[in-house]
């Protein structure tokens, strides 16, 4: 998912998409130390791809914060 197509998601959908994701995430690990994984590459991209969401949401959480200071 690129940045692009994150920034046009509204807060809520983020938040909901890095808690799907991060479950995701924890049954990779789970499959990974139970047996081997068929492409160890999927662990980095859902840790970067979590870590790209996170970082957007706090991006807009923070201008939504901004601009309700500011009115």
């Amino acid at each position: 998912m690129k940045p692009k197509e994150i920034r046009a998601m509204s807060l809520e959908e983020i938040a909901q998409r890095i808690r799907s994701e991060e479950q995701e995430l924890r049954q990779l690990r789970f499959q990974h130390a139970v047996a081997q994984l068929e492409n160890p590459m999927l662990l980095r991209n859902k840790r970067r791809l979590i870590a790209r969401l996170k970082t957007i949401y706090n991006e807009k959480l923070r201008e939504a914060r901004q601009a309700s200071v500011n009115e």
